[in-house]
């Protein structure tokens, strides 16, 4: 089963994800744990250079590109084969992120970039799909309050940037319903954690 966890910055996906695949490990499931961009050492490097804070100059078509391009290394090394042995892989952020960021942020186009990702993951989406929904004031107060979040590109962008990415979140929500659970992120951490636990438990036929 593949699993995503989406959201915007600050909403917590990171500290809810240590929790629950904990969980989930103690329960026995055969959990991957993984990341984009990133995951693998090839995607770990085009990761650097999209969220240095130096590149500026990034355009918003190469950025979508090099997502694209990540993300296409990161399931031929990492996410296939772990599904095909039969593992539950858990990845914080996926095809998503990338409309909501660079197609709705960017103002790109949902469609546009869609296209681009079909290509790069051979039409893959997850099984599952958890959406941590925070108002984005909120989130990025939680960024500035913590020391030790690395700041990257994308934390430093305008708050309509933000609004924008939220909403496309939501309306990808909408769009493909079946896959998306939409999880109270400004809730207290543990509530936030047992009801993204409940939701993957769901999914897995189990009952609590």
């Amino acid at each position: 089963m593949f699993i995503t966890l989406e959201g915007p910055e600050g909403s917590g996906k990171t500290s809810v994800a240590n929790e629950v695949c904990r969980r989930l490990t103690e329960a026995g499931y055969p959990i991957v744990r993984t990341r984009e961009p990133g995951g693998t050492p090839i995607a770990e490097e085009i990761r650097s250079v999209i969220l240095d804070k130096k590149n500026t100059a990034l355009d918003p078509r190469a950025e979508a590109l090099l997502y694209a391009a990540s993300r296409r290394q990161h399931l031929v090394e990492k996410v296939w084969p772990a599904i095909k042995e039969g593992k539950i892989v858990i990845c914080d952020r996926f095809v998503d992120s990338s409309l909501a960021y660079q197609g709705g942020g960017r103002g790109l186009g949902v469609e546009e970039v869609l296209k681009i990702n079909l290509f790069a993951t051979e039409n893959t989406f997850p099984d599952l799909t958890l959406l941590f929904d925070i108002e984005p004031e909120k989130g990025l107060a939680r960024i500035a309050k913590n020391a030790n979040r690395e700041i990257n590109r994308l934390d430093l962008e305008k708050l309509e940037f933000h609004k924008k990415v939220r909403q496309t979140f939501l309306d990808l929500a909408k769009k493909y319903h079946e896959r998306y659970v939409i999880i109270d992120a400004s809730k207290p951490l543990d509530q936030v954690v047992d009801a993204a636990y409940s939701a993957i438990l769901k999914k897995l036929g189990n009952k609590q």
